[in-house]
């Protein structure tokens, strides 16, 4: 029985995971694949510290790009992370060589995807990355494989942990965002600078790749929508709990007659819906399809969880699965004509902070009638010392929407704050409904 020589840069949590995994599974990797499949060489910046892991038998490098152009790998494994070099300069460096990659960077792939395609598609060498969206969910083989057959109309999901972890501790313990955020970056889930995740960058990027899978599309993060939580606080995780919904930030990608619309900004869920019921650091993908409606659940992060999918990708490379890195030829991928937001249609939540005095309401009913925007409901709450309300002199007025545009309701906002009657700025959530 042969070996498949393994060279991987990136010892951090995944990069351990990896090593342990193909330890532990050795065996049964060999008998389902008919290879042993064996890390001989490493790239990582400290060679003192202590992994976990023994590293003594493998050939060690301070630079990925000659780890990557060893002559004795047959699979180049990058976990470093980043969208430049020396992520990019390593898979660049295996792909040019003809030598198969597998990467977990979700970056690196919304940023350079297609041009790294299209060389691998050049020298034949095969480009894996299940592990790059949604962690231990098998959604990239999903789509690219197993549903072949089927029209995809629309791939939605929660596509970062750090998210639906920080939105499920709010609407489960009443608990403020910064209270949240603070126990993620405790806990590990959070960077010390949260940004990427919780302003939606990451999402993006992992939507921007689903999007090039379901639809045919060039990998295009910058046709996305973006809006993030932060802007979230309790008292709107609370409305819409009353209102019968879970606030989740999804990523979506869905046909439309003007182009495929990619946005990600927080979303209010019906509680039945399966998306709605999936919390924590947990991932979920919901697949709609002309054939099949399908929705895959699982962790989206973590070092085995990663591992996992990582691991799965070297058993294909073990045994000579190869195919077009977005499942389509690179020539044939279509342009990502963006979908304006402005034409999205759907329902709203609305929070106003008004001033408190009469004709305020009859100002906003005014105004969003003259945008030709039904009103599902008015909740008018009265100010007061609970957290999120409004201080004393204006109240909190929630409008829910019936079926509008985008264009319409910010259209009718900015009329409503030139009409002077707004203390602060709204707060607007779209509503997911059956």
């Amino acid at each position: 029985m042969s070996d498949l020589k393994v060279g991987l840069a990136g010892l951090g949590t995944v990069g351990a995971a990896v090593i342990r995994m193909l330890e532990r599974r050795a065996g049964d990797l060999a008998a389902r694949t008919g290879r042993n499949l064996k890390v001989v060489a490493v790239a990582a910046r400290d060679r003192t510290r202590d992994r976990g892991i023994d590293l003594s038998g493998m050939r060690w490098y301070e630079d990925p790009v000659a780890l990557a152009r060893d002559p004795d790998i047959d699979v180049f494994v990058e976990l470093m992370g980043g969208a430049d070099d020396p992520a990019k300069a390593a898979v660049l460096a295996a792909l040019d060589l003809g030598r198969p990659v597998v990467t977990a960077n979700k970056a690196l792939l919304a940023k350079w995807g297609v041009m790294l395609a299209e060389r691998a598609e050049a020298t034949g060498a095969g480009l894996h990355f299940e592990a790059a969206v949604a962690g231990g969910i098998p959604i990239v083989k999903t789509l690219r494989e197993s549903l072949a057959g089927n029209v995809v109309e629309r791939v939605s999901g929660i596509l970062n942990g750090t998210c639906n972890y920080i939105l499920t501790r709010m609407a489960d313990e009443k608990l403020a965002f910064d209270t949240c955020l603070a126990e993620a970056q405790r806990l590990g889930y959070a960077e010390a600078d949260p940004t990427f995740d919780i302003d939606g960058f990451d999402t993006a990027h992992k939507l921007a790749i689903l999007t090039s899978l379901a639809f045919g599309t060039r990998v295009d993060a910058d046709a996305i929508y973006v809006e993030g939580i932060r802007q979230l606080t309790l008292e709107d995780i609370e409305a819409a709990d009353d209102l019968g919904y879970k606030v989740k930030l999804l990523g979506v990608a869905l046909r439309t007659e003007t182009g495929i619309e990619q946005r990600v900004h927080p979303t209010m869920v019906p509680k039945h819906w399966p998306i709605a019921q999936v919390s924590g650091v947990t991932n979920a993908v919901a697949l709609d399809a002309d054939a099949v409606d399908l929705t895959l659940v699982g962790p989206g992060a973590g070092g085995d969880a990663t591992a996992s999918a990582v691991v799965g990708d070297l058993a294909d490379v073990a045994r000579g699965v190869k195919g077009f890195v977005f499942g389509l030829p690179v020539a044939t991928l279509m342009k990502a004509e963006r979908a304006p937001m402005q034409r999205h249609e759907g329902g709203y939540y609305i929070r106003l902070s008004v001033v408190n005095k009469p004709g305020t309401a009859a100002t906003i009913a005014r105004r969003m009638a003259d945008e030709g925007i039904s009103l599902e409901s008015i909740v008018q709450r009265r100010p007061g010392g609970l957290q999120g309300e409004a201080p004393q002199g204006t109240a909190r007025v929630i409008l829910i929407t019936y079926a509008t545009t985008e264009e319409a309701v910010r259209r009718a906002i900015a009329a409503i704050e030139a009409d002077g009657v707004v203390s602060s700025l709204p707060q607007v959530i779209r509503i997911e409904k059956d």
